[in-house]
């Protein structure tokens, strides 16, 4: 009698791999294991120290199943020719873990990147879970007087009614079941205020979004005097930028770069170039 609970169990465990490896492919492709505790180019030079101009460190935060490397691999060395200092860091078992514990570990890294360069704020700027994550960190573990702006690169904040969020399973992906539209976590980080005062706030989503759906789940509530929402086609309507594409993408760069260097969130009437864009 216990061959066939056997084979059952291991059915079972094949099927959940499966699901899993499903929920990967559509949360974003990942990169080698070799370059996971690789940062990305320009990331991590604990030597540096912000000037006058750009008095944030900027904490670059992936999304789920990314590793920083690839992740920032392009905007990365992109905000330290502008004159950022740049730091990344890997957490939450590539990015799986409960949010409260991946920010948690957020926290960390956000108080090492201050002793280091002295700053008294950071801006976050996050890819997915890494545009949303960040939230509990600010409203709960004390980070809204650490953070000058947060900017979220197609964020997950209301979660997503993608069914492979939740087919990964609390056991194989705690991070995507905290991430589907509905769930326990979702409805305490969102409840009023959505966005805590403090930081200031860029949300960028895409029309074309297929893992944050409905693409709308990115926005957030709040005042237009600190929260700034951005859908790429309003001002770019032929850009075709996907959600795993979208931290690579040159529009998306604009935006961020204008909502770190000005006081306050995106400028809403800021005309970026459309050209090489999708």
């Amino acid at each position: 009698m216990r061959a066939p609970r056997t084979r059952r169990t291991g059915r079972t465990a094949r099927l959940l791999a499966a699901a899993a490896a499903a929920a990967l492919c559509a949360l974003g492709t990942t990169a080698p294991a070799s370059a996971a505790d690789t940062p990305p180019p320009g990331a991590n030079d604990w030597s540096c120290k912000p000037d006058a101009a750009h008095p944030q460190p900027v904490v670059l935060v992936n999304g789920t199943f990314k590793t920083s490397y690839e992740n920032w691999l392009t905007l990365s060395p992109e905000l330290v020719r502008a004159g950022y200092c740049v730091f990344s860091f890997e957490y939450g078992g590539l990015e799986t873990a409960p949010i409260p514990d991946a920010a948690a570990q957020l926290r960390d890294f956000v108080n090492a990147v201050l002793g280091a360069t002295g700053a008294r704020k950071v801006d976050i700027v996050g890819h997915s879970q890494g545009g949303m994550m960040p939230r509990y960190y600010v409203k709960f573990l004390g980070g809204a007087t650490k953070v000058d702006d947060l900017v979220g690169i197609v964020p997950s904040n209301h979660g997503t009614s993608n069914p492979l969020a939740l087919a990964a399973g609390a056991t194989v992906c705690p991070s995507c079941v905290d991430q589907t539209a509905g769930s326990d976590f979702l409805q305490r980080l969102n409840s009023d205020p959505e966005a805590p005062v403090g930081p200031d706030y860029t949300a960028v989503a895409t029309r074309y979004d297929e893992v944050v759906v409905p693409y709308t789940s990115a926005f957030l509530d709040g005042p237009d005097s600190y929260v700034t929402n951005v859908l790429l086609q309003d001002r770019c309507p032929l850009d075709t930028t996907e959600h795993d594409q979208a931290p690579k993408s040159p529009l998306v760069e604009q935006w961020v770069l204008n909502a770190l260097g000005r006081k306050g969130p995106a400028d809403p009437a800021f005309v970026p170039r459309c050209v090489g864009t999708g």
